[in-house]
């Protein structure tokens, strides 16, 4: 298995979790507001990394809040943008160097590989925060974790 089938894995997974996520939000009566802004923060992160990566302006601030709706139809963009962009990618694009300056006004550089490794993982950070968030306010969060994907894609019951 090469770096990219893994990133491959990662994005396919990304999309399955986020959805799975907003599904739940979805069920409630009411989406805890830390929850969805956590939601929120971790899905503007993705569209702020690709922007990062294509040279274009961010649809959306770091901290920026979203309705449900506005998630979702961000999900639909952000998280199928980035499997796109890995799904494209070859090494040189992975080691390709991006020069951008974070929210904080500071100027980094970071290749395309390292900031996709970490768009997933920040994802799945905040997805577990989102979780005891969700857990706190007496609703039952759903297991997005990849072994749980993995089954599912598998047709195992879990």
């Amino acid at each position: 298995m090469t770096g990219n089938d893994v990133l491959k894995n990662l994005s396919e997974y990304n999309i399955w979790a986020n959805k799975t996520m907003l599904d739940v939000f979805a069920t409630l009566p009411e989406v805890p507001g830390n929850a969805l802004r956590l939601q929120s923060h971790a899905l503007n992160a993705q569209a702020i990394w690709i922007a990062r990566i294509t040279g274009t302006e961010s649809p959306v601030k770091v901290w920026q809040e979203h309705t449900l709706e506005e998630l979702v139809a961000l999900h639909n963009s952000a998280s199928y943008r980035i499997a796109e962009l890995v799904a494209a990618a070859d090494e040189q694009e992975f080691n390709r160097l991006i020069h951008y300056t974070n929210s904080l006004g500071q100027q980094y550089s970071t290749r395309v590989l390292d900031i996709l490794t970490h768009a997933f993982n920040h994802a799945t950070y905040h997805r577990a925060q989102v979780a005891t968030d969700l857990r706190k306010c007496g609703h039952n969060p759903p297991n997005t974790d990849y072994v749980t994907y993995v089954r599912e894609l598998m047709g195992q019951a879990f």
